[in-house]
């Protein structure tokens, strides 16, 4: 059977602080998404998310790149990149305009989305995105095309995510050093949110728990949109500072025991259970670890409690967040966690009890050709970043050139507006 047609290629780079991975897909004909290549390596030259060192990051993007490029067989110009720092937030905008009880066209909605323009108020900052969530007519919400139907006003809300400006132009310049054009910068909010949520999440009332090495971001969903995020300086890089800082070892042992023997929830076998700190094939001369015994072996649930009490400081600032955006009552039920630290054995049971909502972990979808390896929550944004550019999202910045706020002519200004015309378009 032959192999379907690759009608588009999509190029993705998801830039953390733990590592920094590429994707390369295609899409098919029919629409179905191929993963052709993806690959990672540990982050250089970031730090909580924004560039410290602009050569080591653009030689991990490039790295990172070219591993993803050689096992899709083809290589990409142009990628769409995912950024979880940079200082991000979202607002939402509304406007409305008049339509006098007609059929809605085309035009009229251009008309509102290049409307939508002037009630975006970014003080300062850089808009990364600012799409139409959905619409309204006079007033009822949930429109998703409202062009054929009759209003007397038409209204839509904006999603607007922002982010500070030189960060975004850090990382930016990094990939374009990479020898890579950058089709986006997007929010990983809304690229993890494409990737694990489902539609009916996102309409029902969602909160999504992004747990990266060094930055967690809190956005709540709520009737198809973000409506709240906020970023906490935080992550599970966190907890790896403070096994090695307990243990007196090296953050790379650290690391090891978190992955292979950590776990948010204690079991009594932990305090007979003895684990190495020393990895296969590691000097046995290194000094002792603090209370290890003469193999070098710390009690298993001595790592648990240090492991649970870092949780437990994210958890409160989790907690607060979500107060602060409100995410309470009947609405604020479901929890989806996300991210490389999501993987943390016993995680969401930890974070059930801890924050009194049901959590589950937030994974990508099965693609076609996507590695078992990267079928984990530390690469849910990665494949979002595809399925956010497959799904050609609508920027209402980028509304055609023609589409200018209305005005009536008549007479010699007929005349003038068809001469603009002409000009505009020859």
């Amino acid at each position: 059977m032959a192999s379907p047609r690759i009608a588009r290629v999509f190029g993705a780079v998801n830039i953390g602080s733990f590592r920094i991975s590429a994707i390369v897909a295609g899409q098919t004909d029919s629409g179905e998404m191929i993963v052709l290549g993806s690959g990672h390596r540990g982050a250089e030259g970031i730090k909580r998310g924004y560039v410290t060192d602009m050569a080591a990051a653009t030689y991990a993007v490039r790295d990172a790149i070219e591993k993803a490029e050689k096992m899709a067989n083809t290589s990409v110009s142009s990628v769409w990149i995912g950024s979880s720092g940079a200082g991000l937030a979202s607002q939402i905008a509304q406007v409305e305009v008049e339509i006098g009880g007609r059929r809605i066209e085309q035009d009229d909605i251009d008309h509102l989305l290049v409307a939508g323009r002037d009630v975006i108020q970014p003080d300062g900052r850089m808009v990364l995105h600012a799409q139409p969530a959905h619409y309204t007519l006079d007033g009822a919400h949930g429109v998703p095309n409202p062009r054929g139907l009759h209003a007397e006003r038409l209204g839509v809300d904006i999603h607007v995510m922002l982010a500070d400006g030189a960060p975004v132009r850090n990382i930016t310049e990094a990939v374009q050093n990479a020898h890579l054009e950058v089709e986006a910068v997007v929010g990983s909010p809304i690229a993890a949110g494409h990737s694990c949520l489902t539609p009916e999440e996102r309409e029902l009332g969602v909160a999504l728990v992004e747990f990266g090495a060094e930055v967690t971001n809190v956005a709540v969903y709520a009737a198809g949109m973000l409506v709240g995020l906020t970023s906490i300086a935080m992550g599970s890089g966190d907890v790896t500072d403070a096994i090695a800082s307990g243990f007196g070892i090296r953050r790379f042992q650290a690391e090891r025991l978190k992955c292979v023997h950590g776990s948010a929830i204690a079991s009594p076998a932990d305090h007979r259970e003895m684990i190495p700190v020393n990895g296969p094939g590691e000097d046995s001369g290194t000094p002792l670890a603090r209370h290890a015994d003469d193999k070098n072996r710390v009690p298993r649930a001595e790592l648990v409690s240090v492991i649970t009490t870092q949780l437990g400081r994210l958890m409160e600032e989790i907690s607060k967040a979500l107060k602060s955006m409100g995410f309470t009552g009947a609405r604020g039920q479901q929890i989806v966690l996300t991210g490389g630290g999501a993987e943390l054995a016993g995680l969401a049971d930890y974070a059930q009890a801890a924050l009194g909502k049901p959590v589950r972990i937030g994974k990508p979808p099965v693609l076609k050709g996507l590695p078992d390896a990267h079928a984990t929550p530390g690469f849910t944004t990665l494949t979002g970043l595809v399925l956010y550019a497959a799904a050609d999202p609508v920027d209402i910045r980028k509304v055609g050139p023609s589409y200018q706020p209305t005005i009536r002519y008549a007479g010699l200004g007929l005349v003038g507006r068809v001469y603009r015309a002409l000009r505009e378009y020859f």
